[in-house]
């Protein structure tokens, strides 16, 4: 009886730990390697950055890398990058290094990116911010206001023309 006891804790263990990996294999994780010892600045949703990167898949085999190239320019908010790399910028400094683990949902996912990543692949990225530009109140105000004022001029402009219509066909 005791044994019985004992194997049915184990197990619960085991299948316990099970879950918490399965957990973390969900989440993003982002592990400072290196940062500046003045970090007064640190990005927000807008901001450009200038980064180089090594992506790597969870056996070490290298999927990318822009050591051999110019930094890639990365405007958060923008979609220029997976969302798990773009979530892993925030909050980042100039000059900091850093190392994103990405879940396949915030990467590439079910499909993949053939013939180089597979489907459901967790990818390793380390980061390096080479710069950091923070968005300008006149970007603010073409990202965030403008396109609301836009989204109210649609109906206003339809209603307008349907307007015209209905008094030229009287």
């Amino acid at each position: 009886m005791k044994f019985l006891l004992v194997l049915l804790a184990a197990l619960a263990f085991t299948a316990a730990e099970d879950g918490e990996a399965e957990k973390s294999a969900e989440e993003l994780l982002v592990e400072t390697l290196a940062k500046p010892e003045t970090c007064t600045v640190t990005s927000v949703m807008g901001d450009t950055l200038q980064i180089h990167y090594t992506g790597r898949l969870l056996d070490g085999k290298v999927i990318d890398s822009s050591l051999s190239r110019d930094p890639l320019v990365v405007e958060l908010g923008k979609r220029t990058v997976i969302s798990g790399l773009e979530q892993a910028l925030l909050g980042v400094c100039e000059g900091q290094k850093i190392k994103a683990t990405i879940p396949a949902h915030l990467a590439y996912g079910k499909r993949g990116y053939p013939p180089t990543i597979p489907g459901d692949s967790v990818l390793e990225f380390e980061v390096e911010v080479v710069s950091l530009v923070q968005q300008t109140p006149w970007q603010k105000l073409v990202n965030d206001i403008f396109p609301l004022v836009c989204l109210a001029l649609v109906p206003t402009l339809l209603g307008l023309v349907g307007l015209y219509l209905y008094n030229k066909s009287k």
